[in-house]
Formats: structure tokens, sequence, C-alpha cells
């Protein structure tokens, strides 16, 4: 589990295409402190596992499912990255529950910068507008972010200048992707909401309550 508070702003050092799928070796001396092969990693909000660790770099397999569903087929050699450790137990969760599953891709539509602050528009899937209302959660290239404003194919964020200064979004220009990752709690209600019958929920046996 991570919150979408990025830790380090990573740099993609080498890619192997292994055909069907890819490996990244990956430098980020913050979040290599104390990894170890089997642990996981976000990467602009995908949840990779780390194979191995040097010299503050690690790397990790990225599978056809991942490269299909993300923007990650797009890094090469010198992309910049957001980094994220899982969330410590115990820790503050200063963002929101963010797995690390992404659940489409968007791309940055449009940048209109402000003295201290940029509103940023993004491109939102058909499938996934549902889940995306006004003053809530999304997560962008694994940055926790608010909803500004809601559209059916689009909504906008607003970016602090800590943002722009230590993610990717402060360099992402019109037309560059991002992975999107929404409220997995939206997802469980519409799930749940999804198997009542009249608006009524079910119990065990199947009766109406």
């Amino acid at each position: 589990m991570f919150t979408g508070i990025v830790e380090e702003l990573g740099e993609v050092t080498a890619v192997d295409d292994l055909g069907d799928s890819c490996r990244f070796r990956l430098r980020g001396p913050v979040v290599t402190e104390g990894a170890k092969h089997g642990d996981s990693i976000a990467v602009n909000g995908v949840c990779l596992t780390v194979v191995d660790t040097a010299d503050g770099e690690f790397t990790a397999d990225v599978m056809a499912e991942t490269l299909k569903r993300s923007s990650l087929g797009a890094l090469a050699p010198g992309s910049r990255v957001n980094l994220e450790r899982p969330m410590a137990v115990g820790g503050r969760l200063g963002g929101h529950i963010v797995q690390g599953h992404v659940d489409g891709t968007g791309a940055i539509l449009a940048r209109t910068p402000s003295e201290h602050w940029e509103l940023v528009k993004v491109s939102l899937p058909a499938q996934l507008a549902r889940y995306v209302v006004e003053k809530g959660s999304i997560t962008v290239d694994g940055v926790s972010l608010t909803v500004v404003d809601a559209g059916t194919d689009h909504f906008t964020i607003s970016l602090i200048p800590t943002t722009l200064a230590l993610t990717t979004l402060g360099v992402k220009q019109p037309g560059d992707p991002v992975n999107l990752e929404v409220d997995v709690i939206a997802k469980y209600v519409e799930r749940l909401m999804g198997s009542t019958e009249g608006g009524k929920a079910a119990d065990p046996e199947g009766t109406l309550r």
C-alpha cells in the first residue's frame, strides 16, 4: 500500500527489452536504502517488485500486462520517474490509499500557470470517469492529488510548488502520457452496490432486507 506522496525523483538508467516484457534499472538512492529482493517500489504510480539493488539503483521486471495498462513502456534511459516506497505500518497516511495498480492512462491536455501554482487539465478514459469526483482523490503518475473539476472526459488538478519541483508533473507537457489510479474505495462500493437487487441488500441466504 502506498500514499501517493512521492519520496524521490528518480531516473531510468537502463531498459532491457525482453520481447513481451522488459527489465528496468532505476536510480533512487532514497528508496533503495534498506531495500532488498522482493520488496515493492512504486514507479510513476506502478507497483513494481525489486529484483536486486546496488549502489543506489534497483532493477525491476515489467510484464506485458503492466506495459499494456500503463505508460511505463514509453520510458527510456534518462527518463525521470516518481518513486515511493510502501507505507510503513503505523505511519502517517499523508495522501490517500494507493495500491500501485494502474487503472488506465490519460494525457496532459493543458497547463495554466499562476504565480505560485499551476492548473493542469488531464484526459480521462470513459471507463474511469464515474470514479472521479470534484474534491475527490486521484493518483497521477503516483502522485496523490485532489480533483479540482471533474468532466466526462477530463479532470483538472492544482499543483503546488512542492509538487512542481519534486515530481515529474512539473515538467510534463501537453500530449505526455500519465498513469491514473482511481480511488479503490469507489470501486468496491460500486461492486457491492452491483450485488444488490432493487437497491436492497441481500442477506447471506439470498432474501432481501
